[in-house]
């Protein structure tokens, strides 16, 4: 027993040993006198506190970790919702940073950073949703960070602030996948490259080859996408219950009938689970193509599944050969892209 005890103990040594040591060094402008920073971490969806920091006789905060990987917490202050900054540590990193508490707008501004380029690059983007809280136009931090990650796709902090586009992610794949693919092969198990290769293996990008669809027809026979190769082809995944799904139909109705005669096709998949409300809606609506397909699965519908979709309506253009040309066109979009095509 003895023996084994101190073969453990050897073992907890060697990786204490190897465990590198990171710091961060935080002052603090504008928040109460007292004010303490919380160090917490995500958990659940939820923000769990894991850490107290106490200010100095100079008014310094002090944080110190050990590990053999980056580490990303975030600090806030302990006020009830509180403004969070994401802090990120590499080992042996020794940084410093400068924040300071915006009460009018219950925001924590990154103002300073040594020591550090993922912090200097998540202090532009402090300073960029500040800006935008201030001006109250929100939409200025997705049109402003995406050139800022692209310029620098290798840094670790590019791989975090990337998934500000989560919701987007159809539209700005191609940066997940640039920012993916220039990270340091050290961090290929990282938590953050990680996430973004899986959200990567869940879509079909432009460029790729449509996956073949064959499902049951509204009378039962079996339709192919397949049978429609040498037309342009939308794939659109919708349903009965989708309100904006059955508010876009009447846009998608007259774009077929002004290409349809030039080779464009619609092939519908729907996301229903009830036949007759599936039937009942291409009828209420109009959709005259007759390439109408469902396993009636919901959510668990095959195509769906296979093309990663996770919301309705969404789309899927493909071209002449079988290619995805775009994603999630719609509206005044889709007809644009569409003229543009059979213009050429």
């Amino acid at each position: 027993m003895k023996r084994s005890l101190s073969l453990a103990l050897l073992l907890a040594l060697a990786l204490t040993a190897a465990a590198q040591k990171s710091t961060a060094t935080v002052t603090l402008a504008g928040a109460p006198a007292g004010a303490r920073l919380m160090v917490a971490e995500a958990q659940g969806g939820r923000l769990v506190p894991t850490d107290t920091l106490t200010a100095d006789k100079k008014g310094r905060f002090r944080l110190e970790r050990y590990s053999h990987q980056p580490e990303t917490v975030m600090l806030c202050l302990d006020v009830e919702r509180s403004p969070v900054v994401h802090l990120m540590l590499l080992p042996s990193e020794k940084i410093t940073l400068g924040l300071h508490y915006r009460s009018d707008i219950n925001a924590l501004d990154v103002e300073s950073v040594q020591g550090s380029d993922n912090m200097r690059l998540y202090q532009r983007f402090s300073n960029l949703n500040t800006r935008a809280q201030q001006a109250r136009q929100p939409q200025r931090v997705a049109d402003s960070l995406a050139p800022m990650l692209e310029a620098q796709p290798a840094l670790l902090m590019s791989a975090l602030l990337v998934t500000f586009y989560e919701q987007a992610f159809d539209q700005y794949a191609p940066l997940y996948r640039k920012i993916r693919d220039a990270q340091n092969p050290a961090y290929s198990q990282h938590e953050l490259v990680k996430h973004l290769d899986s959200r990567l293996k869940t879509v079909l990008l432009p460029g790729t080859e449509a996956p073949e669809i064959a499902l049951p027809s509204p009378s039962g026979d079996t339709l192919r996408l397949s049978d429609l190769r040498g037309k342009v082809v939308l794939i659109d995944f919708w349903a009965s219950w989708c309100g904006p799904c059955r508010r876009e139909n009447p846009n998608v109705v007259a774009l077929y009938r002004r290409y349809h005669d030039k080779g464009f096709e619609i092939f519908s998949v729907s996301l229903d689970q009830n036949g007759d409300a599936w039937r009942k809606a291409i009828k209420d609506d109009g959709l005259l193509w007759p390439y109408h397909v469902s396993d009636l699965l919901y959510w668990n519908s095959t195509a769906g599944r296979r093309y990663g979709i996770n919301s309705i309506p969404a789309t899927v253009l493909v071209d002449r050969q079988g290619r995805i040309l775009a994603r999630n066109l719609r509206g005044e979009e889709l007809g644009n892209t569409l003229e543009k095509l059979f213009a050429q």
